[in-house]
């Protein structure tokens, strides 16, 4: 499903509808240059599913897990674009089967890890990265020296979310559903 995602509290509003249908042992998986959002979108899913603490990007110590204050799943949050590979990743010992896992930068990293998870991609609607020359000394993704991914001006965005494996099947996001007559804006809440 392709998505039109106009401002930064619309990806909010696109990770609090993604936070409602997640639970225990779901895997998301997200990609998209710096700045475009997934730590924004993180945040909307952490507020669905009722979380402590602020989700913020996990960059410098490549996890955070957010308990619930709801008595559901917690929120493990990853940024594995500092992992050399899935051996690195294992080596997290991360819940996978108690905790809705949310991993910035994961694709290729988690093959084996689940039969089923959600691709989501995020880019920018004008194409292309953040203007200027990243610091190639600092840190980070391109030079974030902040590590924080979170929404890079409030400019539009185009949002692919598919699901893969049985969880997924027969739902709107299922890697074989019929494509939308459209493309859709997510329902504004806030």
């Amino acid at each position: 499903m392709r998505l039109d995602v106009p401002s930064t509290a619309a990806m909010e509003d696109l990770g609090r509808e993604l936070g409602a249908l997640l639970r225990a042992g779901d895997l998301v998986v997200l990609t998209g240059p710096l700045g475009a959002g997934k730590t924004t979108l993180t945040r909307g899913i952490g507020e669905a599913l009722g979380v402590r603490g602020a989700v913020q990007s996990p960059t410098f110590v490549l996890a955070r897990t957010h308990p619930s204050l709801v008595g559901g799943a917690p929120l493990v949050h990853v940024d594995a674009y500092r992992l050399g590979g899935a051996a690195e990743l294992e080596d997290l010992d991360l819940d996978f089967a108690r905790s809705v896992v949310v991993v910035e930068w994961g694709a290729g990293l988690l093959d084996g890890v689940s039969d089923s998870w959600l691709d989501v991609v995020i880019e920018r609607a004008r194409g292309g990265e953040r203007q200027g020359a990243p610091d190639a000394a600092a840190p980070g993704p391109g030079g974030a020296a902040s590590g924080d991914d979170e929404l890079d001006a409030d400019e539009p965005r185009s949002v692919t979310v598919v699901g893969h494996g049985p969880r997924w099947a027969g739902t709107r996001f299922a890697a074989d559903a019929e494509p939308d007559a459209g493309r859709r804006t997510p329902a504004a809440g806030h």
